[in-house]
Parts: C-alpha cells; sequence; structure tokens
C-alpha cells in the first residue's frame, strides 16, 4: 500500500524521479530529490548531498549519453519504492543493458534516498578497453 505524501504517492515521486533520469533532466532531478539526497551503487558506496550528486549525474550522462532506466514493477508501502526493471545505454559507442532493481526511500514530495542494484559487469567490461 502507497502511503499519500504531498503531490501525489512514494510511487508517484518515484515515478517522477526514473523520469527525469530518463530525459536526463538536471533541473527536474534536483527539484526531486532532498537536500540531503543520499545514493548508494551496487557495491555499497554512499555519496549523499544534492550538489555532489548533480556532479555525478552530469558525470554519469556524459560518459552515457543515451543512458536510460526501465521499470516493469514497482510496489510502495509507505516511503519505501521497490523496483525491478532493466538499465541501459551506450559508452564508447558500446552498447549495453543489465537487470536492475531500485530502492527509494521519498519524504514529502522529493527522493531522500536512491539505491541501485545492478550487475555492473558489462559497464565495467567496456570501461576496461579504455585503460588499454
Amino acid at each position: 500500500m502507497s502511503t499519500q505524501v504531498s503531490g501525489g504517492t512514494a510511487l508517484d515521486c518515484f515515478r517522477r524521479f526514473a523520469d527525469a533520469i530518463n530525459r536526463h533532466d538536471m533541473a527536474a532531478l534536483l527539484a526531486a530529490m532532498t537536500p540531503d539526497h543520499l545514493f548508494v551503487d551496487t557495491l555499497g558506496n554512499r555519496v549523499q548531498g544534492q550538489a555532489i550528486m548533480a556532479q555525478g549525474w552530469q558525470g554519469y550522462f556524459a560518459m552515457c549519453p543515451d543512458y536510460w532506466i526501465r521499470i516493469d514493477q514497482a510496489i510502495a508501502e509507505g516511503e519505501v519504492v521497490l523496483a525491478a526493471g532493466t538499465a541501459g545505454g551506450t559508452i564508447d559507442g558500446t552498447a549495453w543493458q543489465t537487470p536492475a532493481a531500485w530502492k527509494a526511500v521519498v519524504h514529502g514530495e522529493c527522493v531522500a534516498q536512491w539505491w541501485v542494484f545492478a550487475d555492473n559487469k558489462p559497464v565495467y567490461d567496456i570501461l576496461a578497453k579504455r585503460a588499454r
């Protein structure tokens, strides 16, 4: 069951955030984050704060200019949303995609936490070619 939050449900906020990622819309992404937004990647690396996340997203979009996420299923309980789908894009001319899952914690109308769970081996393999 999804709890109603200002501006829609937690699931609505999650979907707006995912849509901003797919559009590479930095203004919308920043507007959808709490000031102390926490990003946690598959390896458990943590990045906190809007300003550093703006740099992170800009860098990722520069590296993978057509990065996208597809949400196949999403469920919400209170302020927590869990979703599963696929992520992909192109890096250095090589297309990749991988199964992915996300966890978001929504506070008010903003995503306070964004956790990514994905097999990043395809990305690591492409980036390893740069080192050669």
